[in-house]
């Protein structure tokens, strides 16, 4: 248990008061003095109410269409918001015309641009005229394979104008990493950049897109933007066209296609522990809603913000970011590396940008800790008012470390949520304090519990988290999965009728919540999720390796991924075999995925149905028991993990 009892900030009556929450809570709970916690229960007890208010306090255009704007189900999978409702996601995002400033971007090499509402809209007019003259229809697959770009923004709007749906991932994905995502959803046209940096290095794109044009048979065309100067370019794909001469037309208008509630807008992708990625879809007014609720209500964003998260195509936080056009404010586009061409990058930013809500991996805050970074000593900081971190647990140390050198007066929000809701369970508030190690509370609508292996509810201590209640945000399904067992097996197998959502938590004495990481075999290094199953697959490439397994260890409080290895006969684990498998798995997936450690075994401990168990593995080079171990066809194997002095 947390044992926090002092805050490190607190809102006065007066910052409450300026909330969007307040005037929410004001508009549409009226009679009643400001509580957080009333709110909330309101918002969970009445599911109907509370999201229909949300929809007018966002001011959502579209058909909210005839109540019921909520149908329950015996199974809180199958229940249904505004099952009469219809909209447009880019609609939404696109309201504001004017030449307000609704980009700016940054690139490694100092570059910036920037563009506004009016020219944004104009750009997103231009891209889906020539991608619906091209034969896109409702509900064909547009990819990404880009940095976080402006293309990429214009390229999502314009998809999801027209009826598309829109999937993508960053460049730094290895060829099979993107065949293994983009292979199973098929997209009609694939949307990159000529080339990329980070750490100030620019890597082509255009062998990959030839690779890629010849294993997924769908794509039809791939518009290339020139992003750096690079030898390649997009006439070496046969089927390759420029973004220039792509989207050459006079269209200035959009006819935004209205769509149900429920209509696929987003494809994203899970980390692949068990196999191939799994390609979840997401519903378009669910995440509309949801991220409103999310940017509105708990981030409290407003048009006169400068909003800015470092994030990759790669990852949710990137859709949730480009949402926030919706609230007509400013968003920071940034691509590269955090801390290239200095460690103080983002932070020059804050200050050049005016950047006013800033969000960060839990990893960032804690390297700038290290590196004994102090901004309030170099940085003005002037208009910063709310750091948001997630990706992993924020430790007490580093909520200290924010409000002891950038400033005292500001809101730090660690927020926990994830690709399968596409957002936040576990939000920031601008209206309560915030303690150490804690994320400050329950999202609103959300009916968020901690409970035993039985799924009853804990009083106190460490649990499963879950999720009781439906939410509009909860996916589709999954790709190619018409009966929904896969979608069942991966949220609602462990519990009757309850989410769960893979994470080991606490719930706190004021509300709030204690994320202690996954509870599952996903590994976390740095905050970016990464399944083992992806790391295997590059591996078990290398002739001499005849089975590995990965487990994240916790180290300086953090995650790093040690691989084990078992190997063919008369094969020895040399420093050429050591290179030879970090390059393939650098070259395949990405650097994220390079284990820090790779050490040799004679054997893998096995259930008696021959799958691994990685939890097991990690249990014991932690010291800690493993349960059950008569599951398993060969528990003696464990004992050589233990006590490992290459772990020490």
């Amino acid at each position: 248990m947390n044992n926090n009892t002092q805050a490190l900030w607190k809102p006065s009556r007066e910052h409450i008061a300026k909330t969007n929450l307040y005037s929410f809570q004001q508009t549409y709970y009226p009679n009643q003095e400001y509580d957080y916690f009333k709110l909330f229960d309101e918002s969970i007890h009445d599911l109907e109410g509370f999201w229909s208010a949300v929809w007018d306090f966002s001011k959502i255009e579209g058909n909210k269409g005839n109540p019921p704007y909520f149908v329950s189900s015996d199974h809180i999978s199958e229940s249904q918001f505004f099952p009469n409702a219809t909209l447009n996601y880019a609609q939404n995002l696109l309201r504001r015309r004017d030449d307000k400033i609704a980009l700016v971007g940054r690139l490694e090499d100092g570059r910036k641009y920037s563009i506004s509402y009016k020219e944004l809209y104009q750009k997103v007019a231009q891209l889906s005229h020539q991608l619906k003259k091209d034969g896109l229809q409702i509900g064909d697959r547009v990819a990404g394979y880009t940095p976080n770009a402006l293309e990429a923004i214009i390229g999502m709007l314009a998809t999801t104008a027209i009826g598309g749906v829109w999937t993508s991932c960053s460049p730094d994905f290895g060829y099979q990493g993107v065949l293994d995502r983009f292979g199973q959803v098929e997209p009609k046209f694939l949307i990159s950049a000529n080339a990329y940096s980070y750490n100030g290095k620019v890597h082509s794109c255009i062998e990959r897109l030839k690779s890629l044009s010849e294993s997924i048979p769908s794509i039809q065309k791939i518009i290339v933007y020139h992003y750096y100067d690079h030898i390649h370019t997009a006439s070496e794909i046969p089927i390759g066209v420029t973004w220039e001469e792509y989207i050459s037309n006079e269209q200035t208008e959009i006819d935004f296609v209205q769509l149900p509630f429920h209509h696929p807008l987003f494809i994203m992708y899970s980390s692949g522990t068990t196999g191939k990625p799994k390609c979840i879809v997401h519903k378009a007014g669910g995440v509309l809603l949801e991220h409103q609720k999310e940017h509105l209500l708990h981030t409290d964003l407003k048009e006169n913000d400068v909003f800015f998260y470092y994030s990759t195509c790669g990852w949710m936080m990137w859709n949730w970011l480009v949402s926030g056009l919706a609230c007509g404010c400013t968003l920071i586009v940034l691509d590269g590396s955090p801390f290239y061409p200095n460690p103080n990058y983002l932070l020059d930013l804050i200050d050049e940008e005016k950047i006013s809500i800033f969000g960060v991996s839990a990893k960032y805050l804690s390297a700038l800790q290290k590196a004994d970074i102090v901004p309030n000593e170099t940085h003005k900081l002037e208009q910063l008012r709310m750091i948001l971190s997630t990706g992993s647990p924020l430790s007490m140390e580093s909520f200290h470390y924010v409000y002891n050198t950038f400033k005292k007066d500001l809101t730090l929000s660690s927020i926990s949520g994830g690709t399968d809701l596409i957002g936040a369970f576990a939000s920031g508030n601008p209206t309560l304090p915030v303690y150490a190690g804690e994320l400050q509370c329950k999202g609103l609508g959300f009916d968020l519990d901690v409970v035993d292996d039985n799924g009853k509810h804990l009083e106190k201590g460490k649990g499963e988290f879950v999720c009781r209640n439906p939410f509009p945000s909860m996916p589709i399904g999954f790709w190619s999965d018409p009966d929904k067992e896969r979608y069942h097996n991966a949220y609602y197998s462990r519990f009757k009728n309850i989410w769960a959502q893979g994470d080991f938590a606490e719930i706190t004495p004021h509300g709030g919540l204690i994320i202690y990481g996954r509870s599952d075999a996903v590994l976390n290094p740095g905050g970016v999720r990464i399944g083992t199953a992806e790391i295997y697959r590059q591996v078990l490439k290398v002739d001499a390796i005849k089975e590995c397994i990965a487990v994240g260890q916790e180290w300086n409080d953090d995650c790093r991924v040690i691989l084990f290895v078992v190997l063919k006969e008369s094969q020895s684990l040399s420093e050429a075999l050591i290179n030879e498998i970090r390059t393939v798995i650098r070259t395949n997936a990405t650097p994220r995925h390079v284990p820090s450690k790779i050490i040799e075994v004679n054997d893998i401990p096995k259930t008696r149905s021959g799958k691994m168990v990685e939890i097991a593995v990690r249990n014991v080079i932690h010291g800690r028991t493993v349960k059950n171990t008569d599951a398993l066809q060969n528990p003696e194997a464990l004992k050589q993990y233990e006590n490992l002095e290459e772990l020490k």
